[in-house]
């Protein structure tokens, strides 16, 4: 994780230099069904999946986060397209927000832009597993 800005003494946690609004620039991911990837490939943007289209936002996981969204909504799905993104080319509209567990997940008030993705990689059902790429930082 990359941070831009100046961390102070006063910054004790996380959440107190998001709220000193310094950007954490950091990978986030996005695991798309297939016929949701072409979509967006094709049309170059999109609001999301159904689940994000219920919610008002589009879901992302961390890195540490993605293995346990794969098996809770994706169980034994293979043909997933994983994307990253950086946070601080989707701007102001990343929220973090305490999901699963209390644990802070980024989601995006707005269009999700298929050129702001850095890359797209299948992620293969195997074994009773997804298998990760190693580019996860």
């Amino acid at each position: 994780m990359l941070y831009r800005g100046n961390v102070t003494d006063k910054c004790q946690s996380l959440d107190d230099y998001v709220a000193t609004r310094h950007v954490i620039v950091m990978q986030i991911y996005k695991i798309f069904l297939g016929p949701e990837w072409a979509a967006l490939d094709a049309d170059g943007q999109t609001l999301g999946a159904p689940i994000d289209l219920a919610d008002g936002y589009i879901h992302f996981s961390t890195a540490a986060q993605a293995g346990e969204t794969a098996a809770k909504y994706f169980s034994g799905v293979d043909g997933l397209m994983l994307v990253a993104f950086e946070t601080d080319q989707l701007g102001d509209a990343i929220k973090w927000e305490a999901s699963r567990g209390d644990d802070l997940f980024p989601h995006l008030y707005r269009t999700l832009l298929r050129s702001e993705a850095l890359w797209a990689k299948p992620l293969p059902f195997e074994n009773g597993a997804h298998i990760f790429p190693p580019e996860m930082t």
